[in-house]
């Protein structure tokens, strides 16, 4: 294995900041450019790099980007763009760390699958609530066998945008965020069920509620939440929420069913550090305990990282040690796993237009499934689904005008004016 520092760029730089700032401290990566089309974001990026005393070029260029010398890039751009991007830096020889979602279509995960195999580059998926040290111990739990096998998992990821709409979309109605569905974002709540049990879904019914007031009028006409039914390659079932809900504190919350015992996160304030455990003993007597989970092991780089309960510096941690060929405790997400995370929430959206029938979920390990789907691009952006598009909301979505949105960044503008966000 060599000591050889991995050039790393980071594609995008709002999502990207928290893992710039892993880049940054970790001794395996040289974080050597950082490419967004919005200034103030690089600026930002420069006091980051100045504060480190360390050169990295910043673009507003993806093409410029691109020719930068790097051996892998951090993909952290607009989540129903990744696809694309991943399968032009796998092509170009880079390895590649994909924010989330996976892709956008069908059609996109037969091509990034391919580009994957054929690259022989490293692939891995940055889902950070499948490195909770929640998730983590979690999953060690269900592998000894503490709870018995696995019947049934449900996984919560409930977040109130609406205060911070402005500053996600910035006023642009074509803005991913505004133009998305609502069962699209389904890797937050279903990633950790699949990451503790080392299953995968095989077949998906959606559900939807209607659009609401409070985020109509800041320009978003999808759906508020949505639901996956899902039916696991062993049987079992799954429930993924996920949306735009009123709660406070926002909520990742999952819970394992197994035939010897449960196991559950916190649903209030500790839901990113606290385990509930319940087993039966061989004498069917009730066990139950909570504790605080802790990381089986840290570094000095992964304790600067508090954001996200700390779980932002593993996906990237994971990364680079695959790239090395470390693959001692490999914790890292591939493309196959990153699809079965992310299929089932553009297949539930197909099941909720379809008066929520049931859809097979393809698994594309299997070559010989890939052709059925290499030319399915029905979705909601109409630059990638041209006629083959799919409304917003399957209850109809409103009818937004342009001052909606000239409103919305204005709000936008003066409460960046004034710092407040």
């Amino acid at each position: 294995m060599s000591n050889k520092k991995i050039k790393v760029g980071v594609l995008g730089a709002g999502r990207g900041m928290a893992l710039v700032n892993v880049l940054t401290s970790h001794p395996d990566a040289e974080l050597v450019a950082i490419c967004d089309q919005f200034e103030p974001l690089l600026m930002q990026c420069k006091k980051i790099s100045d504060a480190v005393d360390k050169k990295i070029e910043l673009y507003n260029s993806y093409d410029n980007f691109l020719n930068h010398d790097m051996d892998a890039v951090v993909l952290a751009n607009y989540a129903n763009e990744h696809a694309p991007f991943a399968i032009e830096l796998l092509s170009s020889g880079r390895h590649v760390l994909s924010e989330l979602m996976a892709v956008e279509t069908l059609s996109q995960a037969v091509a990034l699958v391919e580009a994957v195999e054929k690259s022989g580059k490293v692939y891995a998926y940055a889902e950070n609530c499948c490195y909770y040290a929640t998730i983590l111990e979690m999953k060690r739990l269900y592998q000894q066998g503490e709870i018995g096998n696995f019947l049934h998992g449900e996984g919560e990821y409930i977040h109130d945008c609406e205060s911070i709409w402005p500053r996600l979309t910035r006023g642009e109605r074509n803005h991913w965020r505004n133009r998305m569905y609502s069962s699209f974002y389904c890797s937050h709540s279903l990633g950790p069920i699949i990451t503790i049990t080392g299953t995968r879904p095989v077949k998906v019914v959606g559900f939807e509620t209607p659009n609401v007031e409070y985020m109509a009028k800041l320009g978003y006409g999808a759906g508020t939440s949505a639901m996956e039914v899902i039916q696991m390659d062993n049987n079992a079932t799954v429930k993924s929420l996920h949306g735009l809900l009123k709660r406070e504190p926002s909520l990742h919350w999952f819970s394992i069913y197994g035939d010897k015992g449960m196991i559950e996160t916190d649903r209030w304030h500790e839901h990113e550090c606290r385990i509930h455990v319940y087993r039966e003993d061989s004498r069917l007597a009730d066990t139950e305990i909570n504790y605080r989970a802790k990381y089986s092991y840290s570094t000095d780089s992964s304790e600067k990282i508090l954001e996200h309960g700390g779980s932002d510096f593993y996906p990237i941690h994971h990364f680079l040690q695959k790239i090395t060929g470390n693959t001692e405790k490999q914790e890292s997400i591939d493309v196959y796993q990153a699809l079965d995370m992310s299929l089932p929430g553009l297949l539930a959206y197909r099941s909720i237009c379809n008066g929520n029938k049931p859809i097979e979920v393809p698994d594309f390990r299997k070559v010989e499934v890939r052709d059925k789907y290499r030319n399915d691009n029905w979705c909601t952006n109409d630059k990638v689904a041209g006629e083959n598009i799919a409304p917003l909301c399957s209850f109809g979505s409103p009818k937004l005008p342009d001052s909606i949105y000239e409103d919305v960044r204005e709000m936008w503008v003066n409460k960046l004016k004034n710092k407040l966000f």
